[in-house]
């Protein structure tokens, strides 16, 4: 396959991780989970047979952070939850005036997660088009370390302390977009001078699917490819996505990427990808992330 920019045949700082979108799920319980597995322990069982798992219910609603630390107790060394943000700040503000929403998404706990803390993501409802004034902003706002984490919660919660370690954590944040008018090339100029790395998001072709590398790392989205939610991926599908993670491991580009921005990504040696699975109706997201990993190991 013929890879775009730096190639390497070894990269040691890079790896995939390929996991699941969420662990509590009633459909996979006798069939994924064993049939005699308490649901206190899924998350137990799931982290040790994946190496991430995007940490979902927190869109929905604040945590505390206990909870937070109770996930991080449960699971191994090494692991990587990806944190998806408040939809508070994504779905009812749409990125406008969310500087106190963002000051309590992150006192209510993830940093917490300490060195498990993987990326952090932000998913934008369909209805929700490009607005470079109000993106760049909002890009503005997320804090890059986590010093700069710990004093944004503060404005919520004063008494949250750190260890120094995190406080000089790089924080890496994506985004996920589902309306056609991010299909532009200032999309992706804003997301590169900022870092966010722009989601590779298939949903069975209901929104773009964009390939253009933003940021030093690559996060991926797999809803299913002919039905939301609720499709297998296939054989020769997922020897494609392997092949696409491939390229981007070594600092490349997939041959046939769709880019909006053919120049000017990021040069880098090598590049961690993060892959989730969320076609999880039909109890198909922990088998094809196996299958996908099987596929790099």
């Amino acid at each position: 396959m013929l890879i775009h920019g730096d190639v390497h045949t070894e990269t040691p700082m890079a790896r995939p991780r390929i996991g699941i979108s969420g662990w509590l799920y009633p459909p996979w319980r006798g069939v994924f989970y064993p049939k005699d597995l308490r649901q206190a322990d899924e998350l137990h069982y799931a982290s040790r047979r994946f190496p991430t798992i995007e940490l979902n219910s927190s869109f929905y609603r604040l945590h505390r952070p206990p909870v937070y630390r109770g996930w991080r107790e449960q699971t191994p060394a090494g692991f990587v939850f990806a944190v998806k943000g408040s939809r508070f700040i994504t779905h009812v503000r749409r990125l406008n005036h969310v500087e106190d929403a963002l000051s309590a998404f992150f006192a209510s706990g993830p940093l917490e997660l300490g060195d498990k803390l993987g990326p952090l993501l932000w998913q934008l409802p369909p209805s929700l088009g490009y607005d470079h004034a109000r993106l760049e902003a909002f890009f503005a706002m997320l804090p890059r370390h986590g010093g700069e984490a710990l004093s944004l919660a503060r404005r919520h919660e004063r008494g949250l302390r750190m260890p120094e370690e995190m406080r000089r954590r790089r924080l890496r944040h994506a985004l996920e977009v589902r309306h056609p008018s991010f299909l532009d090339e200032r999309f992706i100029r804003l997301a590169r001078v900022h870092g966010i790395a722009v989601v590779v998001s298939d949903g069975a072709r209901r929104w773009p699917m964009i390939h253009d590398v933003t940021a030093g790392f690559m996060y991926l989205r797999l809803h299913g490819r002919e039905k939301l939610y609720g499709s297998r991926y296939g054989d020769a599908t997922l020897d494609r996505w392997a092949a696409c993670i491939d390229a981007w491991l070594v600092g490349g580009q997939p041959d046939d990427a769709h880019l909006l921005l053919p120049s000017g990504a990021p040069r880098r040696k090598s590049r961690d990808v993060y892959v989730y699975f969320d076609n999880d109706t039909k109890v198909d997201a922990p088998f094809d992330a196996r299958r996908l990993a099987e596929r790099l190991s």
